[in-house]
C-alpha cells in the first residue's frame, strides 16, 4: 500500500510540528482512493492541545465538522473520498508506533460506529536540519498491521 503526501499538507504539518515545539500534537487523515492499495491525502485536521512531551490525546469535537466539510465538498462519494485514518508527532522520538499508538488504532478500526476496513496512523516529526519525516502503519481487524509507503509530493 501507498500514501501519497502532497507537498501542499506536508507544509501544513511541517508549520504545525515547529509551533507545538517538543509537544505532540495530531489529528485525523482524511484522503482520497487514486488507485488499488494507493491513497491520497487531501486535507487533516490539526488538534494543539492533548499533548505532552511522550504522548497525545485525540479529541472527538475538533474533528466531525472537517469531516462534515469533506464529505460535502467531495459529494459525498465515500468510496473515493473517506477517512484514512490518524496522525500524530512524535517530536523526540522515533516515528514508529508505541504500544499505545497501536492499540489505539486497533481499537478504531474494530469500532463498528467508524465503520472502516482498515486505518492508516502516519507519525511524523522535523528532523535536525527542519525536514518533515514520517512513517505509515495500516492497521485491520483482527490485530494486523504491516507498513506501508510513504511517498511525498
Amino acid at each position: 500500500m501507498q500514501v501519497l503526501l502532497p507537498n501542499k499538507i506536508a507544509q501544513k504539518l511541517m508549520l504545525a510540528l515547529k509551533k507545538a515545539g517538543s509537544r505532540e500534537i495530531g489529528g485525523i487523515l482524511m484522503g482520497e482512493h487514486i488507485a488499488d492499495d494507493v491513497y491520497r491525502v487531501k486535507d487533516l485536521t490539526i488538534q494543539n492541545h492533548g499533548g505532552t512531551s511522550a504522548s497525545f490525546v485525540r479529541t472527538i469535537q475538533g474533528i466531525i465538522n472537517p469531516l462534515k466539510h469533506f464529505f460535502r465538498k467531495t459529494g459525498y462519494d465515500f468510496t473515493r473520498f473517506n477517512y484514512l485514518g490518524e496522525w500524530h508527532s512524535h517530536p523526540d522520538f522515533a516515528t514508529e508506533p508505541s504500544y499505545t499508538d497501536n492499540k489505539t488504532m486497533w481499537e478504531v478500526v474494530e469500532d463498528q460506529q467508524v465503520g472502516a476496513n482498515f486505518v492508516i496512523l502516519l507519525i511524523v516529526r522535523l528532523n535536525t536540519i527542519g525536514e518533515l519525516e514520517g512513517t505509515t502503519t495500516v492497521y485491520l481487524p483482527g490485530q494486523q498491521s504491516f507498513k506501508c509507503e510513504l511517498i511525498k509530493e
